[in-house]
């Protein structure tokens, strides 16, 4: 049984249709070419060249490299892992298909598989970090086989995807050899994704439970909002108060709900709020969990948009960052973050 990282478009664009479908795809433009039928890497290559003659030969090679494994080396019983990219989650299928070529299908949806995905994705904090760093390959396809992944993410699969202990780690990273082909993690590790994982890590283990809370009222603070936070324990449906101009007696009042936990959110805990916005004689609320949301939550609370906003992780880090620098000097001490400039990854 293979590990084959798949990423659904380069934002995570096509992350729906993947888990909708239970399909996996190839996400190359105008690839409607049928791939099971050539016989090289080096047949391939030539038709990217016809297809895209401005890309470089490096380039060409490069996506071969992760092209041909689709079709001639994935396998029906072989594990496809797809980080998400708008929640802090993984979420893991078994391929159940031999390749499929559609040429009447629209662009770029030619190639699939399927694929059956677990009922529920596992979240990332269950996943130790130096599968994390091979889940953060620039590759959009490569075999995962890097510190003994495949039995390891077996071994959580009969575990019922629970956290390995430090105890299997070293055992089952001694116990055999990586092998590595062209079509494995050879690629450069995503350098944001990696320093976002630091982050989180270190916000989980300093801002746990209603600390978390603390964490966003602080954000909230530097947007301009004056807070209330609830104390820790029973909170009426609402962690923090938050209310714009003087003394926060302005016309924008917002009821906040945090959850810090790694289970992701469903609908009926979502309406608790709004229900707490009646109570509290709001007009906005805000729902932040850390684990993220179910799949059904944002598509039916789009009548709610004037009136509801959902952050996932990626949200209020996205946040963080933006207002990192008007926080209060005790949350940066606690969170003592830097900014840095590198090279972005460009294909030639």
């Amino acid at each position: 049984m293979a590990i084959w990282l798949i990423r659904a478009g380069s934002q995570g664009q096509y992350e729906q249709k993947f888990l909708q479908e239970k399909k996996i795809y190839l996400t190359w433009d105008e690839l409607n070419v049928r791939l099971d039928t050539l016989v090289s890497r080096e047949e391939l290559i030539h038709v990217l060249e016809e297809k895209y003659p401005d890309a470089k030969y490096r380039k060409q090679t490069n996506h071969a490299s992760q092209i041909w494994p689709f079709a001639h080396a994935m396998e029906k019983g072989d594990r496809v892992i797809l980080p998400s990219k708008s929640q802090p989650v993984i979420y893991i299928g078994t391929i159940t298909s031999d390749y499929k070529y559609d040429s009447s299908a629209d662009n770029p949806f030619y190639h699939f598989r399927g694929v059956e995905w677990l009922a529920n994705p596992v979240p990332r904090t269950h996943f130790s970090q130096d599968l994390l760093y091979s889940f953060g390959a620039f590759m959009t396809i490569c075999r995962i086989t890097r510190n003994n992944a495949e039995e390891r993410i077996l071994n959580m699969e009969v575990n019922n995807w629970q956290p390995e202990t430090r105890q299997q780690i070293i055992r089952q990273a001694t116990d055999s050899e990586d092998v590595i082909d062209a079509s494995d993690e050879d690629a450069e590790t995503d350098l944001e994704q990696l320093g976002h994982s630091q982050i989180v890590k270190l916000i989980e283990a300093k801002f746990k439970g209603h600390n978390l809370t603390r964490l966003v009222k602080a954000i909230l603070e530097a947007q301009g909002f004056q807070c209330w936070q609830s104390p820790e324990g029973a909170d009426g449906g609402v962690d923090i108060l938050a209310g714009d101009g003087p003394m926060g007696f302005g016309s924008q009042r917002i009821c906040v709900e945090v959850k810090s936990g790694d289970g992701m959110i469903d609908r009926p805990t979502v309406d608790k709020l709004l229900g707490a916005m009646t109570k509290f004689n709001t007009n906005q609320g805000l729902f932040v969990s850390w684990g993220g949301f179910k799949s059904n939550v944002q598509k039916e609370l789009a009548q709610s948009f004037f009136h509801l906003r959902l952050w996932t992780q990626q949200d209020l880090l996205e946040q963080l960052f933006l207002y990192y620098n008007k926080l209060d000097e005790e949350i940066r001490a606690e969170l003592p973050l830097k900014r840095i400039w590198t090279v972005a990854e460009v294909e030639n």
